[in-house]
């Protein structure tokens, strides 16, 4: 998008486009172009027409907020589901920041989540179009500029509200002298973009800003939070960084860097927590956090991995953001427990969980666990996987609906489920991975019960 544009869409004319545009009931039809430019020049019309498709990609990510805000194709595909916004920013009050130095704002998602936790924001975006769009969207949260100071804290003066400022320009011209100052304890945020001019781009190097850039930051003095993909090279994460590889309803969504320095940097433990902390963002460690219920398991890098024994009576898929963090030990841990008396009791002994074969993330044991850091599944039958055998048991159990999963096997589901010619009235999981014996197919079922082991 360019200025021109950006401009037309953010003037009052645009506004009632906008509004024009919302009430149409196909704003893909030539219709609707043809009703738009009765009332608005052709620019506009298709400005505000493409508004419309734009917001509806950008809903599945913030829900009803998206139709409020104005987007960029690129915008919306970076932009952060707001489930993950939110704990982020929950994570960021939590550590006893007041502002934020978002570079790279885009179009703004980030930092509306920042003002709706009460965080003010300085955004910094290389793009003037993007800019104004970034500028428009924060004018939409309840807090702003122009909003009422805050709450006073009891017995003290009034609280200032946050405040929300975008400026265009180079962020890593701008960072040092915005964060000389900025005022309370400052977090720089980056979410570095990554496309290209062919198109989006998995290449470090074409991360911008770069990469050294932002090496620089997480071991500045100040607080630094860096959103990455999930699948960013685990050789080239800062040793004395958090990490913290998130998943949102079992979607593996990013990579988060974490640098807390200073006394507001929250480490007290939580017993609780899968792997025996509750930290934030303990330097030099790995872990997972799994939303919405938000629990965090954390990789011990020193503990040896689980032995490798055929399928026991049920099996577990660990999360993605777990397996991705090297966190699945945690899987086994048992935690402290409530007594009647409501004494707190140690947890008991770890459970016996082992792989199915070297490398392959899916476990077993022959006692269930009910864990939120994986699903879990019983064993129903192992059955021979030769196409054959498979097609036969198929059609014997009248299966109709087969859902096939697989793990450290070439073999595309989709295809594998038409050469099996599912039919008939009866569901069925079939399950495809290493084993001990060679690759074994297992039929298995999800567990929806709660037995009585539960990890929490």
């Amino acid at each position: 998008m360019d200025l021109h544009t950006a401009q037309l869409l953010t003037s009052p004319e645009g506004e009632r486009a906008l509004t024009l545009a919302t009430g149409l009931p196909d704003p893909d039809s030539l219709g609707a172009g043809e009703r738009m430019r009765r009332e608005f020049a052709p620019e506009l019309a298709a400005a505000a027409l493409s508004q419309m498709g734009l917001r509806r990609r950008a809903r599945a990510k913030l829900g009803p907020r998206a139709d409020l805000l104005l987007w960029t194709s690129d915008g919306v595909e970076q932009a952060t589901r707001a489930s993950v916004s939110a704990w982020r920013a929950r994570r960021l009050v939590s550590a006893g920041i007041t502002t934020v130095l978002d570079i790279g704002c885009g179009a703004g998602a980030d930092a509306l989540a920042f003002l709706d936790a009460g965080l003010s924001v300085t955004g910094v975006e290389i793009d003037p179009a993007t800019a104004l769009l970034a500028r428009h969207n924060l004018s939409t949260a309840d807090a702003g500029a122009d909003d009422p100071p805050g709450p006073a804290a009891a017995g003290g003066p009034r609280r200032p509200g946050p405040r929300a400022v975008v400026i265009a320009g180079d962020g890593v011209e701008l960072a040092p002298g915005l964060i000389r100052g900025a005022t309370g304890r400052v977090c720089v945020y980056l979410d570095p973009a990554r496309r290209t001019a062919r198109g989006r781009s998995w290449r470090v190097e074409d991360l911008s800003p770069g990469w050294p850039f932002v090496e620089a930051q997480l071991q500045a003095d100040h607080a630094t939070c860096v959103k990455l993909g999930p699948g960013f090279p685990r050789e080239l994460l800062p040793d004395d960084v958090a990490a913290i590889w998130v998943s949102d309803h079992g979607d593996l969504v990013e990579c988060g860097l974490w640098h807390l320095p200073g006394d507001g940097a929250p480490d007290a433990p939580d017993p609780d927590a899968p792997g025996g902390t509750g930290r934030i963002a303990v330097p030099a460690s790995r872990s997972a956090v799994l939303l919405p219920s938000g629990v965090q398991a954390w990789a011990d890098p020193g503990a040896p991995d689980f032995e490798v024994r055929a399928p026991g009576r049920y099996l577990y898929e660990p999360d993605p953001a777990v397996s991705r963090a090297g966190a699945s030990r945690a899987l086994a841990i048992q935690p402290p427990v409530t007594g009647s008396s409501g004494t707190r009791q140690p947890g008991g002994a770890p459970a016996h969980v082992w792989r199915l074969a070297p490398g392959v993330g899916y476990l077993s044991s022959d006692e269930p666990i009910v864990t939120p850091l994986a699903t879990t599944f019983e064993v129903l039958e192992v059955i021979d996987h030769h196409m054959p055998a498979l097609r036969a048991w198929v059609k014997a159990h009248r299966i109709g609906t087969l859902e096939i999963k697989k793990r450290a096997v070439e073999i595309d589901p989709a295809a594998l489920r038409k050469k099996l010619r599912p039919k008939g009235p009866n569901v069925a999981t079939l399950l495809l991975t290493p084993t001990t014996n060679g690759l074994s197919a297992l039929v298995v079922q999800r567990l929806r019960d709660t037995p009585r082991n539960t990890l929490s």
